[in-house]
């Protein structure tokens, strides 16, 4: 039993002798926990969300552990199978055990007793419920219909919430059973009464109950954190007992099969859902119900409505909740989208809760470890940079005008290095750029500059040359001094002086003048 629904349950005012019959608990345990939220205060204001109010237990409520999930008479299966099957009764059953080392419970034994004892016909007794105690929820086949979208018929369900008081419903088709559709309809139907019973019964199915265990059911976790924001209690019927909601059952679905859905042609579903609605202030609501012998939508207006607890302020967001992997590279994959996830929890389970407008992602302890914008499209990747490891964001952050604003910062001879690698005309050397750019967070903007100067003067400005430079401590050494260029001979006396009046003799002999 998951501890939020028992401190719902004490929160709505319910006595610790019927808290402890629905729930299969023990009534001093019930009891610790009331005068924990006492202690607490909370009787007096709304419950906090869940990971604060699990947390404030956890605080201040030492020793705290939830209750098990699997009976202490499990390993005794087979003998309390054999006593069951001999008509020996319960008190004895537990003598026997605790012969056999067991030293739990007569509580345990007569739950698991009952659990494998075989039933017999028993008379049924009709409960009524007070006005706004209680609506019951059920799911129905509803034949085909048109999907607007594609003009094809497909296959749809009525759901129906039903009023047990007055009997009023409300009604709408889907074509799915999700928990996102499950949803939903409830925010609907609420909306549509006006208000909100105290408990909702509902149906095993698995939008609202993993798994059909009266005495432990797992509620989903997206439909426990929408009962908690309207504030009424999820009561599940036994698996295999649907004359729990027999007023639903009967009265809602069957009837709606019946009345409204017999004989109609196929339509689109939203026509359908317009006609469904006047049908049910109309022919369902007026209608003399053959129980009550009353109309259903008087009832319902007269006594029921004012009965119902107040809309909260703002209608459920339909977080869906679901529990998923954090994937090696950070990132948890959520309705055909992918949120970072902080790197530390990389192949750890975690919460995903998924509303509308935002998503949030807790550990399996509740805790909140971030929050993302919903995602528009499939495929799509949002990202908190602090949620990587840090030494992998440089290169996803990197572009061409970063880094040459950096290594304007470091210096000219940096910014030349870093220009004559970006303009390679045949390979993409920005990585390489952004590697040389970030080794002033290990030698500093002084050095740096320095040993790219040195390279440049050597005519090797490349990301090795430039590393070895600093690693080997080069950049502190002074440069060479300069060679100088070589020039032109120049002669002090011309050539005229030089050689006077040379007389050539055109029969090839030279002589002085």
């Amino acid at each position: 039993m998951d501890v939020r629904e028992l401190l719902v349950h004490i929160h709505a005012g319910s006595s610790n002798r019927q808290i402890a019959q629905d729930m299969g608990i023990d009534r001093r345990t019930v009891g610790r926990y009331r005068e924990w939220v006492k202690a607490q205060g909370l009787l007096e204001e709304p419950l906090p969300a869940l990971g604060d109010l699990l947390t404030r237990l956890e605080q201040t409520m030492a020793g705290h552990q939830p209750p098990q999930n699997v009976s202490s008479v499990e390993p005794y299966r087979e003998l309390v199978a054999q006593l069951v099957k001999e008509n020996v009764e319960i008190a004895a059953i537990k003598g026997r055990l605790e012969d056999q080392g067991y030293a739990g419970s007569y509580s345990a034994v007569r739950r698991f007793v009952r659990q494998i004892k075989p039933l017999t016909p028993q008379a049924t007794v009709r409960v009524e419920r007070k006005p706004g105690e209680e609506a019951q929820v059920d799911f129905g086949y509803a034949g085909q219909m048109i999907d607007p979208e594609t003009d094809a018929l497909r296959r749809a369900w009525a759901f129906v919430m039903m009023l047990s008081w007055s009997r009023h419903h409300y009604t709408e088709f889907v074509f799915d059973q999700k928990v996102e559709t499950w949803l939903r309809l409830h925010r609907n139907a609420l909306a549509w009464f006006g208000g909100v019973p105290r408990r909702v019964v509902i149906d095993n199915l698995k939008a609202a109950i993993v798994q059909a265990v009266w005495d432990d059911p797992e509620v989903q976790q997206s439909y426990r954190e929408c009962a908690a924001h309207y504030g009424f209690l999820i009561a599940p019927c036994r698996p295999r007992t649907p004359e729990h909601k027999g007023k639903v059952e009967q009265g809602g679905v069957h009837y709606v099969k019946r009345n409204f859905l017999g004989g109609r042609r196929p339509t689109t579903i939203t026509q359908a859902n317009q006609d469904v609605l006047v049908w049910c202030n109309t022919t369902a609501g007026l209608r003399i119900h053959g129980t009550t012998k009353e109309q259903p939508l008087v009832r319902f207006q007269e006594v029921e409505q004012a009965r119902l607890q107040p809309l909260p302020t703002t209608p459920y967001d339909m977080a869906v909740w679901k529990k998923v992997k954090v994937h090696r590279d950070c990132y948890v994959e959520f309705d055909k989208a992918y949120y970072s996830v902080p790197y530390r929890l990389v192949t750890q389970s975690v919460w995903v809760c998924g509303g509308i407008q935002q998503v949030r992602i807790y550990t399996t302890k509740h805790k909140l470890v971030a929050t993302h914008d919903r995602a528009q499209r499939a495929g799509d990747r949002l990202t908190h940079l602090d949620h990587l490891p840090p030494e992998k964001v440089p290169g996803l952050t990197l572009d061409r005008e970063d880094c040459l604003a950096t290594a304007t910062e470091i210096g000219a001879a940096t910014l030349q290095a870093i220009q004559t690698l970006l303009d390679d005309p045949v390979l993409d050397r920005l990585p390489t750029a952004g590697r040389l750019v970030r080794l002033r967070q290990k030698f500093g903007d002084e050095r740096l500059e320095a040993a790219c100067r040195r390279a440049i003067y050597f005519d090797d400005p490349a990301y090795k040359t430039i590393k070895r430079i600093l690693t080997q401590g080069l950049d502190r050494e002074p440069l060479p001094a300069p060679v100088p260029s070589p020039q032109a001979t120049v002669f002090v006396r011309s050539a005229e002086e030089l050689v006077g009046d040379l007389v050539i003799d055109l029969a090839g002999g030279e002589s002085w003048n």
